[in-house]
């Protein structure tokens, strides 16, 4: 069952919290609300309709909630009742919270509005309740009658997080001197928070600072296998002591990855009544992406030699060498590798046998079944003795029946609450290439003797350099810890994927403010992009007796051949080439680098039919070159997709003879071996992929018959 959460947000929006201080230029206000747009921007990105927020207004010029009628309670008002939050809603609250003309209004009072709310809206039921308060204390506080109000936080477990504006904390480093009478109110709260079995008291400015951290998003346990662990085969007679243990394998670490981006396009009224029921389009900006593919043979008497067919006439070819070759439902059985649901041991190796570059993915924990006494004592069992030995087992998995087997390393892991085996795939035998390579410490020469000195092989003295070069940078003690001790400088755990959190990071930025420029990367993220300046400046000595003893030189720029003097330009300013008839230059359509987008926006500028010749017969160039520079058929691919190109879009300008002409000339010069020798398979790739001259059934402005169409095909 999904976690349930409900918060609510206090927000004091009195007239005081409109002023900026302490050198900041934005308003007390707007710094607080940093930390709850980010808050409510990571549940509207999360999707969890089980995720609810409710905001709640102090300080506001009028009085609107469910004890309005009773004393104390006034400037009180509910700005979004407790629900699930998207994209629409999160609009529509923003510009609701703004400073508004009131310095009144009970803090307290609010805490008891949103305790009474969270309580209306899940009754008794599983929730996760949370209340925040985010107030500069500058309004007057009835701090009577805590000792209730917490009585009843407590009963409902419900979560008290006080963030204040500019108040102190000296854990945080923050004291602000001269603070008016009634900033005392900090005591009140303080006193408040401390007498709440799950309270939190702090400064704003602290619980900004924190939002820089990447938070780790909690993943409920999932099952991907329940069934027994198997050692030997229970239904073989020649085994007759085979184990089996009921075991339940879960998830322990799983591959995050960057939020997934969505095709969209810009919605028109058409559009807004055709997007699929199953594409979430809260913003009435844009549509979703509808995909439609249709499938045609080639039929002479249909429109446009092609008739189109149903999905479910087709079959599957598969591609064999250079043919397509389809299977049978009846014959690809045979292809696949008929599996049951089974755990089973193939055998132990000693951990000293295993390589950690066979890791290949994401970790899992098998455990016993639950309840299962007999299994738990098994399972304890095998973990020992593989702990005792120095083994790990080696085993075959099957999560599901007909689902492809996976090699699993099973490690035994030891806690005084919890035994289990992690598990992670190994490759298949075929999967792994062995690649021989030289040794480093010696040089065997064609003869078979061994030379331990050689010009290729580091001296002592560089062995020495490089050495004092590395402990010089270890990064295992190039920071301080809170104990004033050496640490780690990148502990795992402070270690974040910069591309995850800053798309994340990025997404809320833009959900909150539309407009503007996206905020600067978190500095956290780059703190290991760089090695730590001290330990830099601390190891220039070693690395500059590296460089001697390594030799290092500094290899010279390429010297670049500067013109003597400038060239002489005509007093009058005129251009001397084009008064004695030079040739102009030929404006350039089509570059080899970007050819098929050039093509493209270059015929649809064009507007005379000179400029469609020149652009067709620079798209032809490019294409002869890649032909005759290419490496064996590497760029053979690369100039099919460019000629493709060009007859799909010469067509379409209702100019066939154009890609006709290039083609006789190009197949002429390609078998004549013209285009940088045999290039008879660059042919033979034309031929497969049916790009031959335009026939009269493809362009009625075609002189060309199907059947010279047919007969130009062939290489001849």
């Amino acid at each position: 069952m999904a976690d349930k959460e409900a918060s609510v947000f206090i927000i004091d929006v009195g007239a005081p919290m409109g002023d900026c201080h302490n050198g900041r230029s934005e308003s007390d206000l707007d710094y607080g609300m940093r930390y709850v747009w980010d808050k409510i921007s990571n549940t509207v990105a999360a999707s969890r309709k089980t995720w609810t927020i409710g905001v709640l207004g102090l300080r506001t010029d009028d009085t609107r909630h469910a004890l309005q009628d009773e004393d104390g309670y006034e400037n009180i008002s509910v700005l979004r009742d407790i629900g699930p939050m998207n994209m629409t809603s999160l609009k529509e609250l923003q510009p609701v919270i703004t400073p508004s003309g009131t310095e009144v209004g009970d803090a307290i009072s609010a805490v008891v509005i949103a305790v009474d709310m969270i309580a209306a809206y899940t009754k008794k039921l599983k929730y996760k309740r949370r209340v925040y308060l985010i107030t500069d204390g500058t309004a007057p506080m009835d701090g009577d009658d805590l000792g209730d109000i917490t009585s009843k936080i407590n009963d409902d477990g419900v979560e008290l997080i006080v963030l204040g504006v500019d108040f102190d904390d000296t854990d945080y480093g923050f004291k602000e001197e001269d603070k008016p009478s009634l900033k005392k109110n900090e005591k009140i709260l303080k006193d408040f928070v401390a007498k709440c079995d799950n309270g939190q008291f702090a400064t704003i400015a602290e619980a900004i600072d924190e939002l820089d951290t990447p938070r780790l998003k909690p993943v409920r346990p999932y099952k991907s296998y329940d069934g027994p662990l198997t050692l030997g085969d229970p239904k073989d007679p020649k085994r007759p002591s085979p184990v089996s243990i009921n075991v339940e394998r879960y998830f322990k670490t799983k591959l995050a990855r960057p939020i997934a981006a969505t095709t969209v396009v810009v919605k028109t009224d058409e559009d807004a009544s055709q997007v699929p029921e199953d594409v979430s389009m809260e913003d009435a900006e844009f549509a979703g992406v509808k995909q439609m593919r249709t499938y045609t043979v080639p039929d002479p008497s249909a429109p446009g030699g092609k008739k189109g067919v149903e999905y479910d006439s087709l079959a599957k070819g598969y591609e064999y060498g250079r043919t397509a070759v389809h299977i049978s439902e009846s014959e690809f059985n045979i292809t696949k590798l008929e599996t049951t649901k089974s755990f089973t041991i193939l055998g132990f190796i000693p951990n000293e046998k295993h390589e950690p570059f066979l890791n290949m993915g994401e970790t899992c924990m098998t455990v016993a079944r639950k309840f299962d006494e007999k299994s738990q004592i098994a399972l304890s069992s095998l973990v020992h003795a593989l702990y005792e030995l120095s083994s790990y087992a080696v085993a075959r998995l099957v999560l599901k029946d007909a689902k492809e087997p996976l090699l699993v390393l099973l490690a035994p892991s030891i806690e005084p609450d919890l035994e289990c085996l992690y598990d992670i795939p190994l490759p298949f035998a075929e999967d792994v290439r062995t690649y021989r390579f030289p040794p480093l410490d010696r040089v065997v020469t064609v003869n078979g003797q061994t030379l331990t000195k050689h010009r290729l092989l580091p001296s002592d003295e560089l062995a020495d350099a490089m050495s004092d070069y590395v402990d010089a940078v270890d990064l295992s003690t190039a920071a301080t810890g809170d104990d004033g001790e050496p640490a780690e400088f990148a502990p795992f755990d402070e270690s974040f994927n910069p591309i995850i959190h800053r798309i994340n990071q990025a997404v809320r930025n833009r959900a909150v403010k539309p407009e503007g420029a996206i905020e600067p990367i978190a500095p956290i993220l780059l703190r290991h992009a760089v090695p730590p300046e001290a330990l830099v400046e601390k190891a220039k000595s070693e690395a500059k007796y590296l460089v001697q003893a390594a030799e290092v030189k500094r290899v010279p720029p390429k010297a670049k051949s500067k013109r003597a003097r400038e060239t002489a330009q005509p007093i009058s300013g005129l251009d001397i080439d084009a008064l004695l008839g030079g040739q102009p230059k030929r404006p350039r359509y089509v570059s080899r680098e970007n050819a098929i987008p050039d093509l493209i926006q270059s015929l649809h500028a064009s507007t005379e039919p000179n400029q469609l010749e020149e652009i067709a017969k620079q798209m032809g160039e490019v294409i002869h070159d890649l032909v005759t520079e290419s490496f064996g058929d590497t760029a053979y691919e690369r100039a099919l997709e460019n000629l493709k190109s060009m007859r799909t879009n010469l067509v379409a300008y209702e100019v066939p003879q154009l890609y006709n002409d290039f083609l006789r000339d190009f197949k002429k010069r390609l078998l004549a071996g013209e285009l940088g020798g045999d290039r008879r398979e660059m042919w033979w790739r034309i031929r497969t992929a049916r790009q031959g001259l335009v026939d009269k059934t493809q362009s009625d402005l075609s002189e060309i018959s199907p059947e010279m169409a047919e007969d130009f095909l062939r290489a001849r």
